[in-house]
């Protein structure tokens, strides 16, 4: 297969990153190219996840920091998701519109709507369009924009401005890490962007997240939660991990197989 020179120039410019930070300035210049062409290839290989953006420029992710493709995240902590979902469905009543953000759990709670009724389901999860694609009873909406291929999800401007024009009764959220009073952490500013773009569209909101993202920060982007929110997490989460979420005062926390505290 031919490589194209945007191509080899991204591979190159990986290549220095490896070595230690770099800036748009000096890419520019090794390369000849505009400082925009620069940007691209830098947002590009960020949204592979295999750099991270700085300002003005560019470092390699740590290893621990690295973000997994859905492919490979699918089968993770499946039983702890699958059981989240089905905690979700429970907040979802008849004739409800729902933004589904991307992700795994999200797509595990669109597996869980399978054959319900009367609902509007607008998302940019590409997997939970094809769960969805053949319920008659459900409404989609299609949230159009830049597709993430590591998520499997649309960001981006186009996708934010579509979002703007519609609203819904809830949201429900997924993160990559997540903190009490702080919000969500993202691989990206495109991410956390649009899930701060659902938030203000949607009159409840939820985040899915497993144990292991609770009190995680290891992403440079992030989403705040300024507003009244619920977790719905899975039972193999440690009183510790919980204490700052159940101890504030924004936050509804329910944990699956309990019941709201």
């Amino acid at each position: 297969m031919t490589i194209n020179k945007s191509e080899r120039r991204r591979k190159t410019i990986l290549g220095i990153v490896s070595s230690g930070d770099a800036n748009v300035e000096e890419l520019s210049l090794h390369f000849g190219v505009s400082e925009s062409t620069i940007r691209r290839d830098l947002a590009e290989l960020a949204n592979s996840g295999r750099i991270v953006r700085t300002y003005g420029g560019a470092a390699l992710l740590p290893k621990d920091r690295r973000e997994s493709s859905l492919g490979e995240r699918i089968h993770i902590r499946r039983a702890q998701k699958d059981a989240i979902a089905r905690l979700a469905a429970l907040q979802i009543h008849e004739g409800d519109t729902l933004i589904l953000d991307a992700g795994t759990t999200t797509a595990a709670l669109a597996q869980q709507l399978t054959g319900r009724s009367k609902l509007h389901v607008i998302t940019n999860n590409i997997a939970a369009l094809i769960i969805l694609s053949n319920e008659p009873e459900i409404s989609l909406t299609v949230l159009g924009g830049s597709l993430r291929k590591m998520s499997m999800g649309t960001v981006g401007p186009l996708t934010e401005l579509t979002l703007s024009r519609m609203t819904a009764d809830k949201v429900f959220l997924g993160a990559d890490g997540l903190v009490a009073g702080r919000g969500l952490c993202e691989a990206n500013q495109e991410q956390a962007a649009l899930k701060e773009k659902m938030i203000e569209q949607a009159s409840e909101v939820f985040v899915l997240a497993d144990a292991s993202k609770l009190g995680f920060a290891g992403q440079q982007a992030w989403t705040p939660l300024d507003r009244p929110w619920t977790l719905i997490t899975d039972s193999s989460v440690t009183p510790s991990q919980l204490a700052s979420f159940e101890e504030h005062p924004n936050i509804t926390v329910i944990v699956a197989g309990t019941h709201p505290s």
